[in-house]
């Protein structure tokens, strides 16, 4: 007669699963699935800007598509280490983290053609063409919210299992450069960001950067939001805000200026009026690469 052991746990080779693994496997099987649906609506929230933005339908059309390939190839290491931090499932392994981001990609292609469908923007009988620069330009936010949407919308991890996760300053430059891609994209295709341009002074502009790195040490530092950084014991405020604010804006800047190089937003612009591009595009960067130290 066998033990109760031996009755409950069967051989593989015999053909039987233990059922306690196909319990778990049903509920990992359950919670990725969950973090898919989930993913699905973090996708509509986060891109529902740029999805109801007649510029963006524009440029998703005319946009040049060697430029557009680049976003693309920029963007999937960023999704990669997102899903890492923050994927679909707590896992720490960069195999799954790249499945995740390839995920995040699917979901939100399958969103953007539903509802750009229903829309009107994009038809059936479309050109190919067509269709792909559309849908492409909302893999960005639609892809980084995506993932988001298991930080903000699902169970949080535990403080131990955060940790785990913690890559040094490394880490905490990466998710500014997330989290600027993410607000860049979003406002970067609007008219609106050529028209302040245009319409600011110079020394406007100086006071608009000495106000994004201002509003980027408050957002981490003072202003009490969930997520707020205590300053290193080690640092004093000088060498803190030079460590992450002055270089997290130097990061939200050039983020600014690859995103308005791969929109054409500099075509026929000269030095000065780029720059003045840059700045404009760099406050929102610099509120999006923030709040990302403090979301995720």
């Amino acid at each position: 007669m066998r033990s109760r052991h031996s009755s409950d746990t069967r051989r593989p080779e015999d053909g039987i699963i233990d059922s306690g693994h196909r319990i778990t496997d049903f509920k990992t099987n359950r919670d990725y699935a969950i973090g898919v649906a989930r993913a699905f609506g973090g996708a509509l929230l986060f891109s529902l800007p740029i999805l109801m933005t007649m510029e963006t339908w524009f440029l998703g059309f005319t946009m040049d598509r060697f430029r557009l390939v680049i976003l693309m190839l920029v963007l999937l290491p960023i999704l990669v280490g997102l899903a890492y931090y923050s994927g679909f499932e707590d896992s720490t392994h960069l195999f799954d983290s790249i499945l995740d981001a390839f995920v995040a990609i699917a979901v939100t292609t399958s969103m953007a053609t539903i509802v750009l469908l229903l829309f009107g923007v994009i038809e059936a009988g479309s050109q190919a063409n067509e269709w792909i620069g559309k849908i492409a330009l909302q893999a960005v936010p639609g892809s980084i919210g995506a993932l988001l949407a298991q930080s903000q919308f699902g169970r949080r991890m535990q403080d131990e299992d955060r940790q785990s996760r913690e890559s040094g300053d490394f880490g905490e430059y990466f998710l500014m450069c997330a989290g600027a891609l993410f607000l860049a994209a979003n406002i970067a295709p609007t008219e609106e960001v050529l028209a302040i341009a245009q319409q600011m002074s110079p020394w406007q502009s100086v006071v608009l950067a000495v106000l994004s790195l201002a509003l980027m040490h408050t957002f981490v530092y003072a202003a009490g939001f969930r997520g707020q950084h205590e300053r290193p014991q080690d640092q004093s405020l000088a060498a803190t805000f030079v460590k992450f604010s002055v270089n997290g804006y130097v990061l939200a800047l050039a983020i600014s200026a690859f995103i308005c190089w791969t929109f054409g937003r500099f075509d026929g612009l000269a030095l000065e009026e780029a720059v003045q591009v840059i700045v404009v595009l760099g406050f929102p960067a610099a509120v999006g690469a923030a709040s990302a130290r403090l979301v995720l």
